[in-house]
């Protein structure tokens, strides 16, 4: 049941004005920056509301007034039309021709809609001589705007190709360079990407760009905050599940002071789709790098990730820092601030997010088509719920199974961390991985109806041992009065024969 027309994959903001469809107004942000500098940059993930927002310029500056009608810039522009140059990266063409000669293409387009031809032999010194003949031609200072500039080098960051990359960032520079130098002719310059690659690498002859990124002012300018979400979309709070809705698709957020938001993507679809929780955003596509980088770094813990602050604003080819990648892209957030360190305090931004990475990423340590971690997961959960050890200590050897031995041999210790870590966050239930207790960490509680179940893992020592642990630590004192039956089960893996060696199973009276 659709209760209004929701924009779902739309991204021309004139279509959704015609078509009316719901739109969330931005307009007091973009006023707000019409009002102050003229140089933008503002990155934000996938999906999340840029390249809608870049279009609402570009009808603004194309005097467009009638798609204005009853939103907040209404009558506060004069409406004038401006030429615009306006290029989307995702739509040019570069993975089927060099980049270079999709740019040239892109700009003889622009020109050609205007009216006009370029002579000049590059697409930097096409880009200069376009601006020049916009301003000549119509008498009015030219607007650029640039959406998705580093999909050019985020596409190429795989190991294999980051040559590609390195060749696009040299060529995007000298793109970029041709602003500098036009800034006479030029009304507003606005920039949008995923990723900000550092200033050396792209930007270094555009220094004077004003990064809206970390601004509070500008936390929301894409998104949907929870005032927005109450005031456009107040029939279906009504009707769904609002606090499951926010546990699933809110909690992004860029400055600790700012409101969190909801994904536009996941919100529009989980409406138009009657309610149905999925994972929207997170099944368009989540580069292989990143999952890969995750392994090889040895990083699958994500809760609470502390990362410098100047950090998070930085991205290099050369030496790709993961955790800054994880935050550019929307799959870590802001939760928390050291005041002392200067450092952002990073976690998971919902179940969304959370559920789908650590599924990807225990599947790529596992690399097995037949016993992905879903199916180990649910074999893990009917042994809980069965109380069958044995049950239990085939599923968990089942994701060890499909390990190529060489790989094992070389990191054997980290491969049985990641992987019993990963699993048992993923059981989606009240799953505390290395829960503190007064007497140490219990590595992992879960709690279901069935009762309260301790798991502490050795590796090359014994079952018994771990039992030991448990109680003399006294892991589950925190549980005895739930009124559930308490379990200890202590496990050992060994190390020579890749798999759970003993398993003991203790249910406490």
């Amino acid at each position: 049941m659709s209760i209004q027309k929701y924009p779902v994959g739309l991204q021309d903001f004139s279509e959704v004005i015609t078509r009316e469809n719901v739109y969330v107004d931005k307009t007091t942000f973009i006023h707000r920056l019409l009002t102050s500098h003229k140089y933008y940059f503002l990155s934000r993930p996938r999906r999340f509301g840029k390249s809608l927002l870049i279009s609402t310029f570009y009808y603004l500056f194309k005097g467009k007034k009638e798609l204005f009608k009853g939103l907040f810039i209404e009558d506060k522009w004069e409406f004038d039309d401006y030429p615009v140059i306006r290029i989307s990266f995702s739509n040019i063409g570069y993975r089927e021709i060099p980049l270079d000669q999709a740019l040239e293409l892109e700009l003889l387009e622009i020109a050609k809609d205007y009216g006009l031809e370029l002579d000049a032999p590059s697409a930097s010194l096409k880009f200069k001589e376009l601006i020049g003949a916009l301003e000549q031609k119509f008498s009015k200072k030219v607007v650029v705007l640039i959406d998705e500039y580093d999909k050019p080098l985020i596409d190429y960051l795989d190991k294999d190709n980051l040559y590609l990359a390195d060749q696009n960032r040299k060529i995007l520079k000298s793109f970029y360079s041709v602003l500098k130098d036009a800034d006479p002719q030029l009304k507003l310059v606005f920039i949008t990407g995923i990723s900000k690659f550092s200033q050396v690498s792209i930007f270094s002859d555009l220094n004077n760009l004003y990064d809206l990124t970390l601004r509070k002012e500008y936390n929301e300018i894409c998104g949907i905050s929870q005032k927005e979400v109450e005031a456009y979309f107040p029939q279906e709070l009504e009707h769904f599940d609002r606090n499951k809705i926010k546990k699933w698709y809110n909690g992004y957020r860029w400055h600790m002071s700012g409101d969190t938001v909801y994904n536009p993507f996941s919100l529009l679809n989980f409406f138009s789709g009657s309610g149905q929780y999925m994972n929207f955003w997170y099944s368009t596509g989540t580069p292989t790098f990143l999952m890969e980088l995750s392994k090889t770094e040895h990083f699958y813990r994500f809760s609470e990730v502390s990362a410098d602050m100047s950090d998070l604003q930085n991205f290099s080819i050369e030496n790709i820092n993961l955790v800054p990648v994880l935050f550019q892209t929307g799959y870590l957030t802001m939760v928390g601030f050291d005041d002392v360190l200067n450092n952002a305090i990073l976690s998971f931004p919902n179940f969304e997010v959370k559920e789908s990475y650590l599924r990807n990423l225990a599947d790529t340590y596992i690399q097995s088509q037949i016993s992905p971690s879903k199916v180990i997961l649910s074999d893990i959960l009917k042994a809980f719920k069965a109380q069958d050890a044995e049950g239990l200590k085939i599923a968990i050897n089942k994701a060890f199974k499909q390990i190529p031995n060489p790989i094992w041999q070389k990191e054997n210790e980290h491969f049985y961390h990641a992987i019993v870590h990963l699993l048992f966050s993923l059981l989606g239930v009240y799953i505390h991985s290395e829960v503190h207790t007064h007497g140490g960490r219990a590595d992992a509680i879960i709690s279901i109806e069935e009762g309260v179940f301790c798991l502490e893992f050795k590796l090359d020592k014994s079952a018994a041992e771990a039992i030991q642990q448990v109680k003399e630590n006294h892991y589950l004192a925190a549980y005895e009065n739930k009124g559930k039956p308490m379990h200890i089960i202590g496990i050992n893996f060994s190390r020579e024969k890749k798999e759970i060696e003993e398993l003991i199973w203790e249910k406490l009276s």
